[in-house]
């Protein structure tokens, strides 16, 4: 229940987020709610209905959607196949680390090229060092992906909260369109 699903202008299933992400778009205008869960979230000054399905209040194309493709944790992770790309192993979440291939002490920047997915026991035996002074190997070479890795939106239908179901329909009824 910590989560809600976001639907373009158009009512599409576009992506989930967490219901801090949710109040976030919200109070910047960007979405309306569409369905709200019984739980509240309270502050000091405000007791508000948490969120369960919003809607942007602006359309994004599809052809627009496929062109973004943020740089964030999640998407790294996405690209790497939550896989160390050093030992090829998968580890569970939170085992999951993100490294810098050159470190920020030896001139490493904050990209796409030089990120990667590693497990915690590979990160700390790298260091502050390249895989070349640790002597350790990429199983690849990271880059930016020419797809949006969060863009299918991956969700088991009768595992998603109750209210989320009738957007996800993809079939109609033929005897209740029929009068």
């Amino acid at each position: 229940m910590g989560h809600a699903l976001v639907l373009n202008a158009s009512y599409e299933p576009l992506h989930i987020v967490t219901w801090q992400r949710a109040i976030q778009l919200l109070f910047q205008g960007k979405v309306e709610v569409i369905e709200e869960y019984d739980r509240e979230i309270r502050t000091v000054r405000l007791s508000i209905k948490m969120p369960a399905v919003l809607r942007l209040l602006t359309y994004i194309p599809a052809t627009k959607r496929k062109h973004i493709i943020r740089f964030s944790r999640a998407n790294i992770f996405a690209r790497d196949k939550h896989i160390c790309q050093y030992c090829g192993s998968q580890p569970s979440k939170s085992q999951l680390t993100l490294d810098h291939v050159t470190p920020i002490v030896q001139g490493g920047r904050k990209c796409w090229e030089n990120i990667v997915t590693a497990c915690k026991p590979c990160n700390q035996k790298k260091g502050g060092k390249t895989p070349a002074q640790a002597g350790m190997h990429l199983r690849g070479k990271p880059g930016r992906p020419n797809w949006l890795p969060t863009s299918i939106l991956q969700v088991e239908i009768k595992q998603s909260p109750e209210r989320w179901q009738i957007y996800f329909r993809t079939d109609l009824d033929p005897d209740s369109s029929s009068s």
